[in-house]
């Protein structure tokens, strides 16, 4: 077991400082929230601790966006028993016989998980994601930040040691040289891109942050990786960061593939916890520029996020989950940046979610400008990416 950090608690209380006390300019806000919840909670399968309509990688984002709930208000945390619903996950997610497939299709990552039933498990040799590692870095680092968000929240060391060991994971058998370093994509090692990298930053600097025995050491392998990124080619001449890299006879380049919404929010996040562990604001500086011309690149005409190809409603699956994660990210800088435009992206978009992306079920679809059931209808994926915008607006709205 890592040692760890009790200091971390009171850290934490400082981190999410500016969510308390509830004001009565955002009441509605947790209102929102609150109800978000609850019909994310209709997806919920208690036997599997993941969430129907979605796939792994997303019910680990379904997992920390309770969590920034609970943290932003421990009363609606408790009224929707987040913390059972995280101790579940975390026993029955990596016990569910599963497998996982992934390819890349035109710039878009499609991804299939298959999971049985219980009762056929015995017939053959689980295939799960126990200690959440599988072949995919990026799997991975999604169940890591969850995991730290479910030690936030929770305060079980387990959740914490098994963020650790991802963490360990990705550094030991994720890293080599090619195109000068960098984490891959999966452990085929046959491509190096913007997620797996900034979830590596993310999580490292996050543990650095609540694991006292590790702190220097995650710092070091943090930097290394964020200065390779810097680099690597990925950010380009907008200050937007493409895909990925792709390897040709003069070494690596900036694949020229989408800039999705995912990438240019993980990494604001991870350069908030790099800041934090370093006490170098200059990691803060450099959030606020790439969330700058994100939003200049995101926002349509009347300010609602969308991906830069435009692709409401039909993102595909995994494409469902990345606005909220730019958002969630936008959110956490703009607690330590505070930025009018970023405030007012966050309440905008929360705004246009609830009056014109809610079904009767109060479930939310892609399209944050509405209708809910555009494309396939709201499923546990394009219901928690907006619920991220809820939740980042219960900060956002006490000014």
């Amino acid at each position: 077991m890592v040692a760890i950090q009790w200091g971390a608690l009171a850290a934490r209380a400082l981190v999410f400082t500016s969510y308390h006390p509830q004001a009565a300019d955002n009441s509605a806000y947790t209102k929102n929230a609150q109800d978000a919840a609850k019909a994310l909670q209709e997806w919920y399968e208690q036997s599997s601790g993941l969430w129907k309509t979605t796939g792994w990688w997303n019910s680990a984002n379904c997992l920390t966006v309770l969590g920034d709930l609970a943290l932003a208000d421990s009363a609606v945390g408790d009224a929707v028993k987040v913390k059972d619903v995280f101790a579940n996950s975390f026993s029955n997610a990596q016990k569910t016989a599963a497998t996982a497939d992934k390819k890349l299709n035109n710039g878009k990552i499609v991804a299939t998980y298959k999971y049985e039933a219980k009762t056929k498990q015995s017939k053959r040799k689980a295939q799960g994601f126990p200690n959440f590692l599988n072949n995919f870095y990026d799997d991975e680092g999604w169940w890591g930040l969850a995991l730290l968000r479910g030690w936030d929240t929770t305060g079980d060391a387990n959740m914490l040691d098994a963020a650790q060991h991802i963490f360990d994971d990705m550094a030991a058998n994720g890293i080599d040289n090619t195109c000068g370093g960098g984490v891959w994509w999966s452990k085929d090692k046959t491509y190096k891109n913007a997620i797996a990298n900034e979830l590596f930053i993310a999580l490292g600097a996050g543990l650095a942050n609540r694991v006292a025995n590790r702190k220097d050491s995650q710092i070091r392998q943090v930097l290394k990786v964020w200065n390779w990124f810097k680099q690597s080619g990925m950010i380009n001449d907008k200050g937007l960061i493409n895909d990925g890299l792709k390897q040709t006879d003069n070494g690596c380049v900036n694949n020229g593939m989408q800039t999705w919404s995912y990438n240019q929010g993980v990494i604001l996040g991870g350069l908030v916890e790099l800041s934090k562990a370093t006490g170098d604001q200059s990691y803060v500086a450099d959030a606020v520029k790439i969330a700058n011309a994100a939003l200049k690149a995101l926002q349509d005409d009347k300010g609602i996020i969308r991906e830069i190809d435009r692709c409401e409603p039909n993102c595909g699956d995994d494409g469902s989950q990345f606005k909220g994660i730019f958002v969630r990210n936008l959110a956490y800088l703009h607690r330590v940046a505070p930025h009018d435009n970023f405030r007012d992206a966050i309440l905008k978009n929360a705004d246009s979610i609830w009056a014109h992306n809610r079904n009767s079920k109060n479930q939310l679809g892609i399209n944050w400008a509405g209708p809910a059931e555009a494309g396939k209808g709201p499923t546990a994926a394009t219901h928690s990416s907006a619920m991220d915008v809820l939740v980042g607006a219960l900060a956002a709205s006490k000014k």
